[in-house]
């Protein structure tokens, strides 16, 4: 008699209770309904239909058969270790697609946010327009939010196969232990008979020739040198037979016990047990995939529900397709509307002034001047030397009237003489002084523009240079409001004058008067970006340019982000801190965009190729980039910074 051992190659085996190895996920599958209505053990009722199976009385008793063979074991434990492959296959698949609903949903909805928060919108049209534009967007937010509901039943779903397939495999490793000891048990009895019979036919096969008188019959010897008889061999063989038939009786019965035992208790109950555990992982399988379908109907239905409702639901909220959301957009209406809205910045005077020649004074002759003289206290003529005199002290006062700060400047009517013979051109010299005011040249003490950072740090002890601070400190106090703050330029007649003061002693500037810069904020911001411009080296550094750049193209928001930051942590002292003062400031600017008009993108255009290139440099070929990488970090600059609780 033989017996097979039974081997597998599963690595994951773990072993379980033997009590109730699957009574748990028993009772749990007994208490689950399918989706459809139907149950487990049941046909689904929009399941397909597979192909016939003999399942006659002759094959279920072949069946029966081969599983409570020696075979019988292995072959189940092969096919539970398929059902459970099958499980953690699905398993992948299901994970997988939700992670690319999610990635789908989660880009959508971050999409439709920035749709909703652009701050292009307010360049864009307005009316019926920006409404059915709105709930468009809404639409395509409720198709996010059921990919995101769809993404989370996947999870679950995982997550339960995950549970299952744990179960199953505790199941088959406790099964496949008590097979093995069980089928063991046996094969070692088995062996054990064999050995004993073997000894047991060698003694008999011995008392045999004893008996007849063979002399092959070994000699036994007493003590030293002396022999026993034929009579006392032949009865000690006849004990010694006696004892191995005995004995060998004995495991006769053992092995026949431990047979019978295994054949009739213990391979039947493991059988058992396989088939319930493969049962109940492959129903559970069918069932996962059935909840997957239903998921899969769902979300079409709640896709298309939210795109085209049905008419008549009694769902008033969304009771338009989006088809008919579109066709609700009225162009005429909403270009009526934008026209009318422009009705309060018509003049006053509706009708144009009329149109009259008037032929120049200089090609009048002296007795037909149009210029009427003024009265003179003094009774001079009026082209006498003593009024241009009193014009000369009208434009000497009008040039030295200034009272505190480097710009003051007061504009004062101009006294106009009356014209007389060889007046005209001195009339005009002294008219061009009065509307031009001069200002004193300054000598440039400690230069401020085409200078480095690190030299006004080590001369002025500041590691924020001095006029970063002022031109920021006069944006913040009277310039957040202003539309196209930073993208309209100032006047070049101001705009020369302050650098000159910024060359001459920028300590002494105090920028919170805003007559200390002629009340032109714009003046103000074209000076700080012409500050970075005259840079050396630009703010950015032309050492970390290209790898700026590199950074910039990266399509990740987040890795981009990141990457960026390590390179702005690589900046200089004097650039890193002058980089962040701008930025912060940036950022309340931006913040103040539905009064200004200027957004992240907007800034950045303005200050990207500002802070990234200079006078010696210029790339414009990579200006996108310029800019892409300003405007990553004004849109993380609360993840790139800390904010600085003094501002």
């Amino acid at each position: 008699m033989s017996t097979t051992t039974l081997t597998d190659h599963s690595s994951t085996d773990r072993v379980m209770d033997s009590a109730n190895p699957s009574g748990a996920l028993k009772g749990r599958l007994g208490s689950l309904t399918m989706l459809n209505g139907d149950s487990p053990g049941t046909t689904p009722s929009t399941v397909a239909v597979s192909p016939a199976v003999d399942n006659s009385e002759m094959t279920l008793a072949r069946v029966e058969e081969i599983l409570l063979s020696d075979i019988g074991m292995s072959t189940l434990l092969t096919r539970l270790k398929q059902s459970i492959a099958s499980c953690r296959e699905f398993a992948v698949f299901l994970k997988k697609r939700a992670g690319i609903e999610e990635e789908h949903a989660a880009e959508l909805k971050k999409l439709c946010d920035n749709t909703f928060r652009s701050e292009k919108r307010l360049e864009g049209r307005h009316g019926s327009f920006i409404r059915q534009f709105d709930e468009t967007t809404a639409i395509h937010v409720r198709l996010a939010e059921n990919g995101l509901q769809f993404a989370k039943a996947l999870h679950q779903i995982c997550d339960d196969l995950g549970v299952l397939v744990s179960e199953m495999e505790k199941g088959r490793k406790h099964w496949k232990i008590a097979g093995v000891n069980s089928e063991k048990k046996v094969h070692d009895s088995l062996l054990t008979l064999e050995k004993t019979k073997a000894k047991y036919d060698q003694i008999a096969e011995e008392y045999e020739r004893a008996r007849s008188g063979d002399k092959r019959t070994r000699d036994f010897k007493i003590g030293r040198g002396f022999a026993r008889t034929g009579a006392q061999v032949e009865e000690d063989l006849k004990n010694r037979v006696a004892n191995a038939d005995q004995e060998y009786a004995n495991k006769v019965q053992i092995a026949s016990t431990h047979r019978q035992e295994l054949l009739g208790v213990l391979r039947p109950q493991a059988v058992k047990a396989l088939k319930d555990l493969i049962f109940e992982c492959d129903a559970s399988l069918t069932m996962q995939m059935q909840k997957f379908a239903t998921l899969n109907e769902k979300l079409l239905l709640n896709n298309g529900l939210s795109v085209s409702p049905i008419k008549g639901s009694g769902n008033s909220q969304n009771a338009y397709s989006m088809r008919d959301v579109i066709a609700m957009i009225d162009n005429e209406s909403d270009f009526n509307k934008f026209v009318l809205s422009m009705g309060s910045k018509l003049p006053a005077q509706s009708q144009p002034a009329e149109i009259k020649y008037e032929k120049h004074p200089a090609l009048l002759d002296s007795a037909q001047s149009s210029f009427v003289s003024p009265p003179t206290p003094s009774g001079n003529p009026p082209g006498s030397q003593s009024g241009l005199q009193g014009l000369q002290r009208e434009v000497s006062n009008h040039s030295q009237h200034h009272t505190q700060g480097y710009g003051a400047v007061v504009q004062q009517p101009a006294i106009l003489p009356t014209a007389q013979p060889g007046y005209n051109q001195q009339f005009r010299q002294l008219q061009h002084q009065i509307s031009q005011p001069s200002f004193p040249d300054l000598p440039r003490d400690k230069p401020v523009f085409g200078v480095t950072l690190d030299t006004l740090l080590e001369r002025d002890g500041s590691v924020v240079p001095i006029i970063v601070h002022q031109c920021i400190t006069a944006v913040d106090l009277y310039g957040l409001n202003i539309e196209g703050i930073y993208r309209i330029p100032g006047t070049k007649p101001h705009i020369d004058r302050l650098k000159s003061i910024f060359d001459n002693d920028s300590s002494q500037v105090d920028f919170r008067k805003p007559e200390d810069f002629f009340q032109d904020v714009n003046s103000v911001t074209s000076v700080l970006k012409s500050f970075f411009r005259e840079l050396p080296d630009p703010l950015l550094t032309s050492a970390l340019y290209a790898r700026f750049i590199e950074a910039s193209r990266i399509e990740d928001n987040i890795q981009r982000r990141n990457t960026i930051h390590e390179l702005i942590n690589d900046l200089p002292d004097p650039n890193y801190a002058t980089f962040r003062k701008l930025i912060l400031h940036l950022n309340r600017v931006q913040e103040k965009a539905e009064m200004n008009r200027m957004n992240s993108v907007n800034l950045a255009i303005c200050f990207g190729p500002t802070l990234m290139n200079n006078e010696h440099f210029q790339d414009i070929a990579n200006t996108r980039w310029q800019v892409k990488v300003i405007e990553t970090v004004l849109q993380n600059w609360d993840s790139i910074f800390d904010p600085d609780p003094d501002e």
